[in-house]
């Protein structure tokens, strides 16, 4: 079975996700996790948490809203549609963020461990917008465990909140990627400045890509400022980072 619903326990209650293997071959393989956006899990996301499956990895795709309760699906054209999209989004996010994702991570890992057809004890993160940030809070609370952390069109990843993920730069032994969106108000130049300032301070092997063009959210096929072309690179560089970090 390429794809399978679980639900893992974890310190605030359970965590629906579901987990993806490649559709040929029998492993091991290597795990990632894979950090949602803030419109939740969506069909969008499970086809490309396959598609990265797929490539060669084990990929564990929580619903990191699970601590607001049950809640509708979401459809992006609906949501986009809204006159105020924070305010539409706000009560799911605000029940997560660093330090609660790391502790789900904890979780996660423990989830992985158990699993026959996992190859080795590093895993990957990757995540898209709010998940970006998630992603690298992750590699900073468990640096033993992730090899690799990817963040596209992330956003506060560099801010003054207590949970901003560069504050963990020094504790991070991950490798970080960087996909950068054009004209991104949610992570303008002198964010990716202090940013930048923070991984090498604290030793982080780290590339900062820049996406001309690209919009933030440009990675996602139901969204309306999805970039074909720009997407297609984000894969090459996301797939090449795991198999030089977790193989």
């Amino acid at each position: 079975m390429a794809r399978e619903q679980i639900t893992i326990t974890t310190r605030d209650g359970a965590c629906a996700a579901t987990v993806f293997t490649p559709s040929t071959g029998s492993g091991p393989w290597p795990a990632v996790i894979y950090c949602m956006d803030a419109l939740a899990i969506r069909p969008a996301v499970l086809e490309a948490s396959q598609r990265l499956a797929d490539a060669g990895f084990v990929v564990l795709t929580p619903d990191l809203f699970y601590r607001y309760g049950p809640y509708a699906p979401m459809v992006p054209k609906e949501v986009f549609s809204k006159p105020d999209i924070r305010a539409e989004l706000g009560p799911y996010m605000s029940t997560i963020d660093g330090p609660r994702a790391a502790s789900d991570a904890t979780a996660f890992l423990a989830y992985i461990d158990s699993r026959t057809d996992v190859l080795g004890k590093k895993v990957g993160s990757t995540g898209y917008c709010m998940g970006g940030g998630l992603a690298l809070s992750m590699a900073g609370h468990h640096p033993d465990r992730f090899a690799a952390a990817a963040s596209f069109h992330g956003g506060n990843l560099a801010s003054d909140a207590p949970t901003s993920p560069h504050l963990l730069a020094s504790k991070i032994k991950a490798r970080v990627y960087i996909g950068v969106a054009d004209n991104d108000n949610s992570y303008p130049p002198e964010m990716g400045e202090r940013l930048q300032t923070a991984l090498r301070e604290g030793g982080v092997e780290f590339v900062s890509a820049f996406y001309p063009g690209a919009l933030h959210g440009w990675t996602q096929t139901d969204f309306p400022v999805y970039d074909a072309p720009a997407a297609e690179r984000h894969w090459r560089d996301l797939i090449g980072l795991f198999n030089e970090t977790l193989r």
